[in-house]
């Protein structure tokens, strides 16, 4: 089983979705809070399934179980708490939800990615999803777009 991840951010639009292309992705999962803001650009929640599907053939999921709360998100970006403090936050969050027992790994049966805004994985929740599921489920790899 794979997952693959990526950022819109600092991205045009060919970019994101050549590199979806590249990867053979036929499953995008919005873990995205907010994901109708303007600021999302192409990747406005009712846009991005329309392009997914019309440019790539790729399903669009959104799956705001995997998402930050608005509090600690908030906390992260307006109060400057810190990527520690917001990594080990997030990670309880994931942990309290139990998303390894929610998330059915069926939806890497096929090439999936995992969305968001950052424009790497280095600090970006995507990828502490990613690494939390390959962590309880063992047979998991990972690959950042």
């Amino acid at each position: 089983m794979e997952v693959h991840t990526i950022g819109f951010t600092k991205k045009s639009a060919p970019e994101f979705f050549g590199a979806l292309r590249r990867a053979g992705i036929r499953r995008l999962i919005d873990i995205r809070l907010n994901n109708s803001s303007q600021l999302a650009g192409f990747t406005k929640k009712e846009d991005l399934s329309f392009f997914l599907r019309e440019i790539c053939s790729v399903e669009y999921l959104h799956e705001p179980l995997l998402a930050p709360t608005q509090e600690l998100l908030d906390a992260y970006r307006k109060d400057k708490c810190g990527w520690q403090y917001y990594e080990r936050r997030f990670l309880a969050l994931l942990a309290q939800r139990k998303i390894e027992e929610r998330i059915d790994p069926k939806l890497f049966d096929v090439p999936a990615v995992f969305l968001c805004s950052e424009p790497t994985a280095e600090r970006c929740h995507r990828r502490l999803v990613a690494e939390y599921l390959q962590g309880k489920w063992g047979d998991l790899g990972i690959k950042h777009l």
